[in-house]
């Protein structure tokens, strides 16, 4: 499945059940809001993104501990979930998604190119999921880009069949 096909899935699933999306992407710098917001009527369901490419920038506006950052690096799965968790709280969103690795051409902060967190927040919590990606810089952002939408897809999912057994 494309990053078109999952985007209108997610637009048309959020729109369905009224729930509000958020991101907070640092290696893909906005191209998953930028895919959902391609979508017609995704201003229903999107409430915004923010790119967080700095560390002072997920601590400062996203909420993600200091100590942490100082101590594990950007590329790490807490901070993708804490990441995923303040752009949910700042954002007023039921649910957010964000991304965070090292896309290359170097290692970055003792990680390996193609390690990427992909973190997702719900109204039962967070998590974050690793991956490993191939390619160059453009694929393995690609490939972010397209993980982190299915992991938004499974995350509203869970959030709609939640909302339904209440």
């Amino acid at each position: 499945m494309n990053e078109h096909t999952l985007a209108q899935q997610i637009v048309l699933a959020a729109v369905a059940d009224g729930v509000r999306i958020g991101t907070a992407e640092s290696l893909t710098a906005g191209m998953v809001a930028s895919a959902l917001a391609t979508v017609p009527g995704a201003s229903a369901a999107l409430q915004g993104g923010i790119v967080s490419y700095q560390s002072d920038v997920k601590s400062g506006v996203l909420g993600v501990d200091r100590d942490l950052l100082a101590r594990e690096g950007a590329v790490h799965p807490d901070v993708a979930r804490q990441m995923a968790e303040g752009a949910r709280r700042v954002l007023g969103a039921d649910v957010a998604v964000s991304t965070t690795g090292v896309a290359g051409p170097e290692p970055h902060g003792g990680q390996p190119v193609g390690t990427v967190f992909i973190g997702t927040a719900d109204t039962d919590g967070s998590d974050a999921v690793a991956f490993t990606f191939g390619g160059g810089r453009a694929e393995i952002r690609a490939q972010a880009e397209e993980a982190a939408l299915e992991r938004l897809l499974e995350a509203i999912q869970r959030t709609t069949a939640a909302r339904g057994q209440r």
